[in-house]
């Protein structure tokens, strides 16, 4: 008898829509360049937590002619990700609805896993980590980048956009995730059996007046209408009223003409032995 898969954690994000427009903007050559460099034609890779697709189309770029699977939790995300590389012309990218903690693909059988935005939205990040090291052939590459919520910075500082950082890791938490992931990963790849695990970081700035003012109006919505808003009401760490003060408040930041926002992102790569 074959046992049921794991259920999905819950994720702390969701997918509405102002959370994937906001993901759809990611890109390989920008969230993945510290992987690039160590892929080649012909590869096989596996995409973790793939989204909308817009990364794993510039990694299929990066490998082709061999292949990129991308998986996600949910269908619909799948959805845009298959639109999106049949827009961008991306002929060797397929998705597939899957769980980390139990891929349906063979041990060995690819040289790549990669994961952005992953690790910090788990319960068990390494048992994720292990499962993505048993579909690797030996010697294979895992590639994890996570960003690092307490580094996150805003000037002017906003009393509403402390206490979002603190509703959210409180809603983190709840769902046994961890938002500060960055710091951990090095870590954890060590504990799931990685070895030669190389570590940098990079610092997004939203120091640019356009640039900041969008990041802000994009947490304004997702704090409304995301499962920001949902959870936290859902389990009584904020009231209706804080969150709508909430959103207000990145409105205002944003139309601030001093705006700034900055945070730490962890890259990690390692190698299956």
């Amino acid at each position: 008898m074959t046992s049921d898969p794991p259920p999905a954690d819950p994720y702390t994000h969701g997918h509405h829509a102002s959370v994937v427009s906001r993901h759809a903007r990611r890109t390989a050559e920008r969230d993945a360049a510290r992987l690039l460099p160590h892929l080649r034609p012909g590869m096989r890779l596996l995409d973790v937590g793939c989204g909308p697709g817009s990364i794993t189309a510039g990694l299929a770029r990066a490998v082709a002619p061999g292949e990129v699977v991308g998986i996600d939790v949910s269908a619909d995300v799948l959805d845009e990700a298959r639109a999106h590389v049949a827009e961008a012309g991306v002929t060797n990218a397929r998705f597939e609805a899957a769980n980390v903690y139990a891929l349906p693909y063979e041990s060995g059988s690819f040289d790549v896993a990669h994961a952005h935005q992953v690790m910090q939205h788990l319960a068990a990040p390494v048992d994720a980590l292990v499962e993505m090291r048993r579909v690797l052939r030996p010697g294979g590459l895992a590639a994890v980048r996570d960003a690092d919520y307490a580094t996150m910075t805003a000037s002017p500082r906003a009393t509403s956009i402390d206490r979002w950082l603190a509703v959210y890791h409180a809603i983190a938490a709840r769902n046994g995730a961890d938002p500060d992931a960055g710091r951990r990963l090095r870590a954890w790849m060590l504990e799931a059996g990685y070895r030669d695990v190389e570590v940098t970081a990079t610092v997004e700035l939203m120091a640019d007046p356009a640039v900041a003012a969008d990041w802000g109006r994009s947490w304004a919505e997702r704090a409304l209408h995301s499962n920001f808003r949902t959870q936290a009401l859902e389990y009584g760490i904020a009231t209706e009223d804080e969150v709508a003060a909430i959103a207000d408040g990145w409105r205002a930041w944003a139309d601030s003409p001093d705006a700034f926002f900055m945070f730490v992102q962890v890259e990690c790569i390692g190698r299956a032995p």
